[in-house]
């Protein structure tokens, strides 16, 4: 059958549209790939030939509220393999063996893996002495990745509050943990290329992925009272050797935490040799017991504040005992104090005098103030592991539970919430959260990303109240059961606790958490310092014996430190037998020896220089010191 040429025309026609037609979609295609597709496909290749040498970033420091270095990092180079690379496996082996003290079958087995690139557990955070012996060996495979080490400088100082990061630079405990996410930054790396035999592709540069160093973080403590702090816990633990000591300061106008410490501690580089109970139990914000009289001061402030009581004009009779709901309760004072005013009540740290305070408030009252000054609930403070204490359920208080109460037994609670309270009583009325995180910043810039500001919760009780109960505190140690936290210049408040501990439902003999919590100065609180120690052995379990020494101590040293100045207007200290006259030191600048021979002073004189006329004297004047204590004269010629 013959075609014609039309249909021959027709056909080749069609045939060269649809030849066009292949074409186009070939080249729409392969412009499609080379144009939209190529960088994908061609980052792809490069992930098949990638190997990556992981950069680690520096965790944040965290600093003082001063600058001072708490916890930083240390360089500690880290041993990569890349299995492929590896020409004789078995010569690597035996090397990196010898050098990374590790049995040499273990290092075969790691640098023979079916793996783009294996991390050497025993080469992990190496010295650079040993990272140098490593390199010097010259194995083709074998990579020292930059990382680095937690490094803490004052070793246990702080230890319960830094708490500790792990090998991998996470967050394990205390801040490193709270702060994880901010302090921990993000990975960098070097990537190199291997073809598909693992051999390095020398033609193509590496990548470099730089690290993004975590953030620092300022804390609001203050190095120069958590040292005094460090050092007073040090001489009790030497002193009484108890089961336990707990230490808190803190600024009662605003929650910064200011010094935190506990025995026992540790040291946060070699955690892994303390038993888990140490480390992990931050005592201050997670221990929970009776706080003996320190509560007192809870009652006294709903006594004040609802009206129930007048200090100076309201007297009370104190026979030892009174008899509450068939149960005899007794006061610490053998036969009572007799007859007193409330303000001597609360001096004398009376149970039997606040059994009568309860009394008058009624328990719904008591235990809504108890509850308003943040009892029974977390402060909030942030850190992890905070306990919360126990209180009886109203419908559950009789007057046994209402009496015990009201002088700090019964109830359980923790060493933070009663800073907290105890810092709303003298600052006016406000109950803060505590916390101890003040800023997040960007190491590299400088700039502040986070700043917290003081979280005010409620106000609890007025100024006039809170005057009051600072006045009451005051008179407590100077003429009361505080007086060993008597600090000659400055205005300390405060009062004595003394617990029994309880086991099974029973209480322990001999054996008291004695606890003291002071505040100065007294017109105007800038330090609330709270010490409780756990069983103090070779001693009389009082807390005015044992802890109120330990607070003056700390209060003092830390006001100098603060640039307190002293007060004039301090309550003269009552003596008792057993305290040293105080003497206020004249001026003496001006005086000649004949002067001075003529001046009668209990005072030992230390002379320096070869005039006649005294030009300099250490202390300064108005300064009060114990009998027989020193001075230093500069004598010159005028």
């Amino acid at each position: 059958m013959r075609v014609s040429n039309v249909t021959v025309r027709k056909r080749l026609t069609a045939a060269l549209f649809v030849g066009i037609l292949v074409f186009f979609i070939i080249d729409l295609r392969l412009g499609y790939v080379q144009f939209f597709l190529g960088n994908m496909l061609t980052d792809g290749a490069k992930e098949l030939w990638s190997r990556d040498i992981p950069f680690e970033p520096e965790r944040g420091e965290i600093v003082d509220r001063n600058g001072v270095p708490l916890a930083t990092n240390v360089s500690a180079p880290t041993v990569y393999v890349v299995p492929r690379q590896i020409k004789d496996p078995a010569d690597a082996a035996e090397k990196l063996a010898a050098v990374l003290n590790m049995p040499k079958e273990k290092a075969y087995e790691l640098i023979t893996k079916r793996a783009s690139s294996v991390k050497i557990p025993q080469g992990r955070k190496i010295s650079h002495e040993k990272a140098k012996e490593i390199r010097a060996l010259g194995i083709e495979g074998v990579y020292i990745g930059e990382d680095s080490k937690r490094h803490y400088p004052f070793g246990n100082y702080l230890s319960h509050v830094l708490g500790f990061a792990g090998i991998d630079n996470q967050g394990l405990m205390g801040l490193e943990l709270y702060y994880d996410e901010k302090l921990k930054g993000k990975k960098g790396s070097v990537k190199f290329y291997a073809n598909a035999k693992g051999e390095r592709m020398n033609d193509m540069a590496d990548d470099y992925k730089p690290p993004v160093d975590g953030m620092d973080l300022k804390l609001t403590i203050d190095s120069k009272i958590q040292t005094i702090v460090e050092r007073e816990l040090d001489i009790a633990q030497a002193e009484y050797n108890p089961d336990g000591i707990i230490a808190i300061a803190m600024n009662p106008n605003n929650g910064e935490v200011l010094a935190m410490s506990s025995r026992p501690d540790f040291d946060p580089a070699n955690f892994k040799n303390v038993p888990p109970e140490i480390y992990n139990r931050n005592l201050p914000i997670w221990s929970t017991y009776e706080p003996g009289s320190t509560f007192k001061i809870i009652t006294l402030a709903a006594a004040l504040e609802e009206g129930k009581v007048n200090l100076e004009k309201d007297h009370f009779h104190d026979p030892g005992s009174v008899e509450v709901g068939g149960a005899r309760l007794r006061c610490w004072k053998k036969g009572g104090h007799g007859s007193q005013t409330y303000l001597e009540v609360v001096q004398n740290s009376c149970n039997p005098g606040f059994v009568e305070l309860g009394e008058r408030l009624g328990k719904e009252s008591l235990f809504k103030y108890i509850r308003d000054f943040g009892f029974g609930e977390k402060t909030g403070i942030d850190l992890q592991g905070e306990g919360k204490g126990i209180l009886f359920n109203l419908d559950r208080v009789g007057p046994v539970e209402q009496a015990t109460t009201a002088f700090g037994q019964g109830v359980s609670v923790t060493p933070i919430q009663q800073v907290a309270a105890i810092s709303a009583a003298v600052n006016g009325g406000t109950l803060y959260t505590p916390y101890i995180a003040k800023e997040l910043i960007n190491p590299a810039t400088g700039e502040v990303l986070m700043k917290k500001s003081p979280d005010a919760k409620r106000k609890v009780i007025s100024k006039e109240t809170s005057d009051e109960i600072r006045k009451a505190l005051e008179s407590v140690v100077a003429k009361g059961s505080g007086k060993k936290a008597f600090v000659d210049g400055y205005r300390v408040g405060g009062k004595t606790g003394t617990a029994q501990k309880a086991q099974n439902g029973r209480y322990l003999e001999n054996n008291h958490i004695v606890s003291f919590i002071g505040f100065a100065p007294a017109d105007d609180p800038q330090l609330v310092v709270y010490v409780a120690v756990d069983n103090p052995k070779g001693t009389v379990q009082f807390g005015g014996v044992v802890a109120a020494p330990i607070v003056g101590e700390i209060m003092g040293d830390s006001l100098r430190a603060m640039g307190v100045k002293p007060r004039k207007n301090q309550i003269e200290k009552e003596l008792t037998w057993m305290d040293s006259p105080m003497i206020e030191v004249p001026d003496m600048v001006g005086m000649t020896k004949k002067d001075l021979g003529e001046l009668y002073l209990n005072l030992k004189i230390d002379a320096s220089g070869t005039g006649d006329t005294v030009v300099k004297q250490t202390p300064q004047p108005g300064i009060k010191l114990k009998e027989g204590s020193t001075i230093r004269l500069y004598f010159d010629n005028k």
